[in-house]
């Protein structure tokens, strides 16, 4: 199966924290829909979700991930400590088991974990994350996972040690 994820420069963000233009998030919805049927994920910020949500099918569904550690803002409240995921598709009950010796596991719509810090750029995923991600998506070793907003890396480095059955 073939998988995406992005996380793209939340809306508003892209000129303060990257010096880049504005992602248009209509196209890369449209883009994920057309060139991944197999499934998705998209990283958004909490105020974004109202105008996110009704580009994406359907079928698409909300997960969250709670940031028990997060950064505060001057004049903010209450803290932004989640965000929101944005997903559609994946295995599910409908596709074959996984291979002999492998386990099925239900994966939660949630994860609880800290933001990371110093990284190199603001929005950093930490490595639970992305095996969360892949977990919703029920990615198994053997499929395709495109970055589509590689940053860091860490992304796709925690997808390579996962395909390698390491993560």
């Amino acid at each position: 199966m073939r998988f995406a994820y992005a996380d793209p420069p939340y809306i508003g963000q892209a000129a303060r924290h990257y010096g880049c233009p504005e992602v248009d998030h209509k196209d890369l919805i449209a883009r994920l829909v057309a060139d991944y049927p197999d499934g998705w994920a998209l990283s958004c910020s909490s105020p974004s979700l109202r105008i996110l949500l009704p580009m994406c099918p359907d079928d698409a569904r909300i997960a969250a991930w709670v940031k028990p550690f997060c950064a505060f803002k001057r004049g903010v409240r209450p803290a932004h400590a989640w965000e929101p995921v944005i997903f559609r598709g994946g295995r599910n009950k409908n596709h074959p088991p996984p291979p002999k010796g492998g386990k099925q596991t239900t994966p939660k719509d949630f994860l609880a974990c800290n933001i990371t810090l110093k990284k190199g750029l603001v929005g950093a995923k930490p490595e639970a994350f992305c095996r969360w991600i892949f977990d919703i998506l029920g990615a198994r070793p053997g499929d395709t996972l495109d970055d589509l907003f590689p940053g860091t890396g860490i992304v796709g480095a925690t997808w390579r040690a996962f395909a390698e059955g390491a993560a």
